[in-house]
């Protein structure tokens, strides 16, 4: 289940705009704003597909019967890059169980890469809707690695992966590892993808432009 936001033209349209101009990107702290905006977008089209019930909430004039959400996601992400975009969706889920993971490239002399993962944090995430959040998906190799370890916690009931853009690739290969039923939230997906895993014309190293240049 794939939904790539641009699609529907929406304020969200905007902020990937932004994001993406290298002009805009300059600013370092709109850059940073606008990957939590666009997670608070992302953060209301995912809540569409969860589970809701019925209750009785009591106004200051009587009762009403409203909808609720039945149970609250864990709301995982990868830093360093996926912490605004987590930040983001945090202010509609506000009382999510929250996850985080420390996931890098280690490039080898031959210019292939691996996947290293070297931290995680989470409670339990057994029967869970668990949203994992990250701002590129380009081979998709870092949100399966991080969406295995994580599951050493638990068995989630359902899986939602949010990628302000994509490359056509890794949401194939993504689509492959993760369970049935798996939504793929994006901004837009690009058809191109270096042999160094870059999104082309994607927007640049998303974890550079929010935090600044890293010597390793």
């Amino acid at each position: 289940m794939i939904h790539e936001l641009i699609q529907t033209p929406s304020i969200a349209c905007t902020f990937l705009a932004e994001l993406r101009d290298e002009i805009v990107q300059k600013d370092r702290m709109r850059f940073r704003m606008n990957l939590e905006r666009l997670g608070e977008c992302m953060a209301w089209e995912v809540s569409k597909h969860l589970d809701y019930g019925k209750k009785t909430v009591t106004t200051p004039l009587g009762k009403a019967e409203v909808n609720h959400m039945v149970s609250q996601p864990v709301l995982a992400t990868i830093m360093r890059a996926g912490l605004p975009m987590h930040q983001g969706m945090m202010r509609f889920f506000d009382r999510a169980d929250l996850a985080f993971a420390a996931a890098y490239r280690q490039t080898q002399p031959d210019g292939e890469f691996t996947i290293e993962i070297d931290y995680i944090s989470t409670g339990s995430i057994e029967g869970r809707t668990l949203i994992l959040v990250d701002p590129m998906l380009a081979t998709g190799a870092s949100m399966v690695g991080v969406f295995n370890r994580l599951c050493a916690f638990g068995t989630p009931a359902a899986v939602h992966i949010v990628a302000a853009i994509s490359s056509s690739k890794g949401i194939a290969d993504v689509q492959q590892a993760m369970p049935p039923g798996t939504h793929i939230w994006t901004g837009a997906i690009d058809e191109e993808l270096t042999s160094k895993g870059y999104i082309v014309p994607g927007l640049g190293d998303a974890g550079d432009l929010a935090f600044g240049s890293k010597i390793s």
